[in-house]
């Protein structure tokens, strides 16, 4: 391309992002479209000679964006909202132009560089000691699985890379039934398979039990097993809920059991100096996972893993063939001997402008009011006739359902579920569902960069509505979210 058609679409392209980002609020939330709608509206066969920009751009107007569900949309509360920020949103055009490779430091020497500068700086913002170092993947998933990796590298030795698994002793691995699933995708990828997985009970607001993890220790040793890791998290992914890390961290250390803390979501709030109580012992995890993309405000995809020690995390993945020898390999560290892919994306750029345009204090106020924005939500659900909360909200995640005395108790859950597909066909927003205590449950995630109090308040009206519609009955809808 022409720089000067570059100059003209680039200039064109921030104008429509710009009006994008502008209107968000007033488009529906989640496509309409049916399943197999976009395939069949696209040709099944690439064109044989180039086509214009603009045709493109039509096409991505007319066929793409009325078919997304729009994750940056204010009224969007489903999963852990990851928002983009245009700070961020500028620093991926810079990344893709460079298109720079940070596998080897030679590769990418400023890349490789600014991504150690800038973890330091959220470590530091995180209040971690600077004993941690961390390396960004694509995602909490990729992040947990490296640490399981390194888990069962120390657990294993050396031994492990030439003769695998083949007669190695039985690994356990614990964690919460409020664990995420790429825990158990790890266990499968690794070659542990779920089998090597132990449920540590739950206390009444979803929190691992020390006393039970202890017990499971104890009588895994006793049947000949060996124990390897425990998963702890810091934000669970159904209700957000806090395990006792600093207990955990003493058992595990007193047990030679790597602690790996998920705090994909709720490590964000470490920023915050009234909620460090809530990570009290987090320093004496071996590993940790923090997602800047899901509520620091960089877009997809960047996940970070601190870990306390990078020698075991390098002689899990470390591996030099002769073409990708350099001169500088004994002096420097290359970002592929700790992961598993070769090609990495400059993904440090984004996290670097972010953090550099918003500030410790930008991302503060933000945070803080997700929080309060939560806390109204919690107490309007509290307050109303046929709502319930069913979980505590220690951060930004209401959990709630829907109770009537005429709906019986066996139809609960179903019931549930056609109020939450009745709330999401209205496109004014999107929650999603969960599962706690065996009961169908819906959440309401407040984590957006542009969500106010005003997107709140809309949102609450159309659920108090699409209840109401549902039961049959007019409903007091109460005062606005301020």
């Amino acid at each position: 391309m022409p720089s000067a058609d570059l100059r003209r679409h680039g200039h064109e392209l921030i104008d429509w992002i710009a009006d994008y980002l502008d209107g968000l609020a007033e488009r529906p939330v989640l496509s309409p479209v049916r399943p197999g709608q976009v395939h069949q509206a696209l040709p099944v066969e690439a064109p044989r000679l180039g086509e214009p920009l603009e045709t493109i751009r039509e096409d991505f107007e007319r066929l793409i964006v009325p078919a997304l569900a729009h994750w940056n949309h204010p009224r969007f509360f489903a999963y852990f909202n990851s928002s983009s920020s245009g700070p961020a949103i500028l620093a991926e055009l810079l990344a893709a132009a460079l298109n720079v490779n940070t596998m080897l430091w030679k590769t990418g020497p400023a890349a490789t560089e600014l991504e150690q500068v800038v973890l330091g700086w959220l470590r530091a913002l995180l209040g971690l000691p600077d004993g941690f170092r961390g390396w960004l993947y694509e995602g909490g998933s990729s992040s947990t699985l490296h640490a399981l990796a390194a888990a069962r590298q120390r657990a294993l030795g050396l031994g492990l890379r030439e003769g695998g698994l083949y007669q190695a002793p039985r690994l356990r691995v614990y964690a919460s039934p409020q664990t995420h699933t790429s825990v158990d995708k790890a266990l499968m990828t690794l070659g542990l398979g779920l089998g090597a997985l132990r449920r540590v009970a739950v206390d009444s607001d979803h929190r691992m039990r020390v006393d039970a993890l202890r017990e499971a220790v104890a009588q895994d040793r006793r049947a000949g097993l060996w124990p390897c890791c425990v998963v702890a998290t810091l934000g669970s992914t159904s209700c957000t809920a806090i395990d006792p890390i600093a207990p955990t961290a003493r058992l595990c250390e007193a047990e030679g059991v790597w602690l790996h803390v998920d705090a994909a979501h709720g490590g964000a709030l470490a920023l915050l100096p009234e909620r460090r109580e809530d990570f009290a012992g987090w320093e004496g995890a071996d590993s940790i996972v923090v997602n800047p993309h899901k509520w620091l405000m960089v877009p997809l995809d960047a996940s970070v893993l601190y870990t306390r020690h990078p020698d075991v995390l390098r002689q899990a993945f470390s591996l030099v063939p002769a073409y990708l020898e350099t001169r500088e390999q004994h002096q420097v560290e290359d970002a592929m001997d700790y992961g598993i892919t070769l090609g990495r994306r400059f993904r440090a750029l984004k996290l670097w402008f972010t953090l550099r345009y918003f500030g410790q204090e930008g991302l503060q106020v933000r945070l803080r009011e997700h929080l309060r924005l939560a806390q109204e939500v919690a107490r309007r659900v509290d307050a109303h006739p046929l709502m319930e909360r069913v979980a505590p909200v220690p951060m930004s995640t209401v959990c709630l359902r829907a109770r009537h005395p005429r709906i019986a108790g066996g139809e609960q859950d179903a019931f549930n579920r056609r109020w939450l597909e009745a709330i999401n066909a209205t496109g004014r927003l999107f929650l999603s569902p969960t599962e706690l205590d065996g009961r169908f449950v819906l959440r309401f995630v407040i984590s957006g960069l542009r969500t106010q109090a005003h997107h709140v308040d809309e949102a609450w009206q159309t659920m108090d509505l699409t209840l109401g519609e549902l039961l049959g009955c007019t409903l007091d809808r109460g005062p606005t979210v301020r």
